[in-house]
């Protein structure tokens, strides 16, 4: 079982920046490859950023690429997402989550987080 809770979201101007972090239970955090996936209002869930167990692996989608790092602190039991130069697209409630495997698929993925929203004003 893993636990996960999201913290560091809130309101930004654009061209601002956040940091989202996520905090896991658990003595196997670092075998789970974790990600982040975002929902906007009146739209389908969104991939963000995925990294592997070892923190070796990283991919992000094309729509944050260039803005967004993922990164991990196995020792921490934590996951983070830095997000830079906001666009008010990135309006959203911010997911982390853990998946067994290296995937993008968000069906994949086991353990969730509760979100936290962040707003990007124009």
């Amino acid at each position: 079982q893993v636990q996960l809770v999201e913290s560091g979201g809130g309101l930004v101007q654009a061209g601002g920046s956040l940091r989202l972090s996520c905090a896991a239970s658990g003595r196997t955090f670092s075998t789970y490859a974790m990600a982040w996936f975002r929902r906007a209002p009146g739209k389908e869930p969104e991939f963000v950023a995925l990294i592997s167990g070892g923190a070796g692996v990283t991919n992000v989608a094309d729509s944050v690429k260039g803005r967004f790092t993922i990164s991990r602190d196995n020792a921490k039991n934590t996951l983070y997402l830095q997000m830079d130069s906001l666009k008010p697209e990135d309006t959203a409630v911010y997911y982390c989550a853990a998946a067994p495997r290296y995937t993008d698929n968000r069906r994949e993925y086991d353990y969730w987080g509760q979100g936290t929203q962040v707003t990007v004003s124009s």
